[in-house]
């Protein structure tokens, strides 16, 4: 930012999205570092689209149900302190007969205006959403609601083509699974017709080093349920990797389940116990149709695509977005040293170079973002700030990054703190085969602390290495070093005694 500029204030803004199946309000503000922070939120099950499929009208009962919703979530919104409220409704309004004249009834009483979004809009606004927050370039998106689902083609995170589809959860259910639980038939009938629709739109298979994201509470409610099977490390969905092979096994469990006994499946919310045979079906399908071998779960969408414009904010790189939930995340700590992170990073990263010249990309960054976030910690207690840090890794909202590189952060941080820090219980995410590369690094981190953390403040901290029989490490800003630990455990990662000097070198 240019000197003698004021950061920009925050600005929040909220979103109420009329959906098919649920009503939602999101309250978010792109805070000074540039990063979008959900501040309030809420939802409500409307089930719109059941009107709609048998009569083509919203009952008065289900508008009633609606009304009362939306006025909560313009309470939300302004309890929030949102600046600006926008409120849009999607499929199930756009096929109502009285779609439109309800909407007027709204802003009549409640002095809201909802716009009625068509499926093209609704496909942008998901894709802008949906995509940014993470590191995928190209392929396809597709948004399952209750009424229908959108599917985006997008390259070099540019939105291509895009189909409006009448698949969605609830109303695929209701027109196709009768029986409870539904029979092989009527599953066989579902996926047909699923495929039918996607080869009628010519929706394209995925090309080589293409991405299927998807969005939507439905596919969100799948990685639940799947992560509560693997006991799974990381707690948000957004950036999980779902299996097609495992998502087999999820929709096999639910369509042979009675929907009195799914509110016993870990994961499954009790209002979509219903609809999810019928979403699950036709998001497996769409995997088998594009031949997507896994799919990435985005906790985002339309509505997040709306704050986005609102706040003219467009699709930044995944460098970019990984850079701003840092500098967030950063912000909110008071403990966090900018000086101490700067100086820690250099001297890591003259280590790395300098003792694993080969290192692979990810290993290179998982040690600099280490450096750089370790005085997290500090803010809640500095001598277990390692764990703290390692803590607030797997469960702060970091957009930008895949779940194994936090975890392996994560890993690797934890790890500098507590030679004996078990990282199986990271597992799947950190494989045994990275044991050995997440020790050496996190032998450098510590080495990098334990350096910067002894050099007076207010100077550039100089390292040089030189690896013989022995390694010796020279910084000459170093006033002292006392044998510890660390330089046993780096003659077992290393092969090779550890020798710092600090002062001035002659050789």
């Amino acid at each position: 930012m240019p000197s003698g500029r004021r950061p920009r204030r925050p600005f929040p803004v909220a979103v109420i999205d009329i959906g098919s199946n649920s009503g939602r309000v999101v309250v978010l503000e792109l805070d000074h570092a540039g990063h979008l922070r959900l501040l309030s939120g809420s939802r409500a099950a409307l089930r719109l689209v059941h009107d709609v499929d048998e009569g083509h009208r919203l009952s008065g009962e289900s508008m009633a149900r609606t009304i009362d919703a939306v006025r909560d979530f313009h309470a939300i919104a302004a309890g929030a302190g949102a600046k600006r409220i926008v409120a849009v409704a999607t499929a199930a309004i756009r096929d109502a007969r009285n779609g439109r004249h309800f909407m007027s009834r709204i802003r009549r009483e409640l002095g809201i205006r909802v716009d009625i979004i068509d499926g093209d809009a609704e496909a942008r606004f998901g894709f802008e959403g949906a995509v940014r927050g993470l590191p995928v370039s190209s392929g396809l998106l597709f948004d399952l609601g209750g009424g229908s689902m959108q599917v985006s083609q997008f390259q070099n995170r540019r939105l291509g083509s895009a189909a409006s589809l009448p698949l969605g959860a609830l109303r695929l259910t209701e027109a196709f699974l009768e029986s409870d639980p539904p029979r092989p038939r009527e599953l066989r009938r579902l996926r047909d017709h699923v495929w039918k629709h996607l080869k009628r739109s010519r929706v394209a298979r995925l090309g080589r080093r293409e991405s299927l994201v998807g969005t939507g509470g439905t596919l969100r409610n799948l990685a639940k349920i799947d992560r509560s099977e693997r006991r799974y490390p990381i707690t948000r969905v957004h950036g999980y990797v779902l299996s097609l092979d495992r998502l087999h096994d999820v929709v096999s469990q639910l369509a042979s389940t009675r929907q009195k006994r799914r509110d016993d499946i870990a994961g499954l919310s009790a209002d979509r116990a219903d609809s999810i045979v019928g979403g699950a079906v036709a998001i497996e399908t769409l995997m088998e149709y594009v031949r997507a071998p896994e799919l990435v779960v985005s906790g985002q969408g339309v509505r997040e695509g709306i704050a986005l414009e609102l706040l003219r904010v467009g699709i930044a790189s995944p460098k970019l977005v990984k850079e701003a939930s840092l500098a967030s995340l950063m912000s909110r700590f008071d403990g966090w040293n900018p000086e101490a992170a700067r100086r820690r990073r250099a001297v890591a990263a003259a280590l790395v170079r300098s003792l694993e010249p080969l290192a692979k990309p990810r290993i290179v960054e998982a040690i600099d973002h280490g450096a750089r976030l370790l005085d997290l910690g500090t803010s809640l207690d500095y001598f277990n700030r390692h764990e703290h840090v390692a803590d607030i890794l797997l469960v702060t909202e970091l957009n930008g990054f895949t779940h194994e590189e936090l975890a392996f952060v994560s890993a690797l941080v934890r790890r500098a703190g507590d030679r004996h820090a078990d990282s199986t219980t990271l597992s799947p995410l950190v494989a045994p085969s990275d044991q050995a590369k997440l020790d050496r690094g996190a032998i450098l981190l510590a080495l990098a602390d334990e350096i910067e953390r002894r050099c007076p403040r207010g100077l550039p901290i100089a390292v040089s290495c030189r690896v013989g029989s022995d390694v010796r490490v020279s910084v000459p800003l170093l006033p002292a070093w006392r044998a510890s630990d660390l330089g046993r455990r780096f003659e077992r990662a290393f092969g090779r005694p550890l020798v710092v000097r600090p002062g001035r070198s002659s050789h």
